[in-house]
């Protein structure tokens, strides 16, 4: 199947910077207020009456709300199981997903329009229809109370709609491309590892991330599948943190900052690949 070749920008670079500037500005405004009162909130000494109105700086400020949430919640030993997962499985699924995408884009159109029509149809089918199947299987194999069922649905791509991500942006390449990596006498494995992965960096950037925070804060299948505390992973623990009085509430949002300070350094790495993208795009 041919690519289409990629045309120049439809916004001239001032107003693409413009926009860039404006949907920066509007992330500041909508998720850093909300960031700067759950650090505040984890700052307030535990034990003390809730304040009636929100507070930027708690007086007196205490550390001693995270020291309770490693404590109490075993936020450490939940940190490193959500760690364990999403190594394995953000690099996985990843890779199945840009595999998945690259033959989809290199096959006979005919066959594409099935796959690509069957794969929307599967988007539109709830994940919570699946539980019941997906728990027996895992249950007949012997692989509750563990992480396996945390890991496996990577090996699929995790999801329909990763797959398809990389099916455009591979599609999208020239295909004059495909025709020199065909002239070099480059195999299809080597053509997607060498030419046309490289080629889509952002999409990697961007799903990667997309898949780290869903894999980091999964709740429901961590939920259905694990029974053993010491295999808790970083949201079941939060939800044991939940549980404590309103007065220890600073203990959970410690712990709700614990979880949430690797999500955004995931994220901002990604972003500083799209910038780079960006500057050499214009470059």
């Amino acid at each position: 199947m041919r690519g289409r070749a990629r045309g120049p920008s439809p916004l001239p670079e001032g107003a693409a910077r413009l926009w860039r500037t404006l949907g920066a500005a509007f992330v500041l405004l909508v998720f850093v207020p909300p960031l700067l009162l759950l650090v505040a909130g984890s700052l307030t000494e535990p034990g003390l009456p809730p304040s009636p109105t929100p507070q930027l700086v708690p007086d007196p400020l205490s550390t001693t709300g995270y020291e309770r949430a490693l404590d109490l919640g075993g936020l450490l030993r939940a940190s490193l199981n959500s760690l364990l997962v999403a190594v394995v499985a953000v690099p996985l699924s990843v890779l199945v997903a840009a595999l998945a995408g690259f033959a989809l884009a290199r096959i006979a159109p005919r066959v594409t329009t099935v796959v690509v029509a069957a794969s929307l149809v599967a988007l539109m089918v709830p994940a919570t229809a699946l539980l019941v199947p997906r728990f027996a299987i895992f249950r007949l194999l012997g692989l509750t109370d563990t992480l396996v069922p945390l890991i496996a649905p990577a090996l699929l791509g995790t999801s329909p709609l990763y797959v398809l991500v990389y099916y455009l942006a591979f599609r999208a390449l020239p295909a004059d491309l495909y025709d020199a990596c065909l002239v070099e006498d480059l195999s299809p494995l080597r053509t997607w590892w060498r030419v046309a992965l490289p080629l889509v960096r952002p999409v990697t950037a961007g799903l990667t991330a997309l898949t780290f925070v869903l894999t980091w804060s999964n709740f429901l299948d961590p939920l259905i599948y694990v029974y053993d505390r010491d295999l808790f992973t970083l949201p079941l623990a939060l939800r044991s943190l939940s549980l404590l009085d309103p007065t220890n509430f600073p203990v959970f949002l410690a712990g709700a900052v614990i979880a949430t300070v690797p999500a955004l350094v995931v994220f901002a790495l990604a972003q500083r690949r799209f910038l780079r993208h960006d500057d050499r795009s214009e470059g």
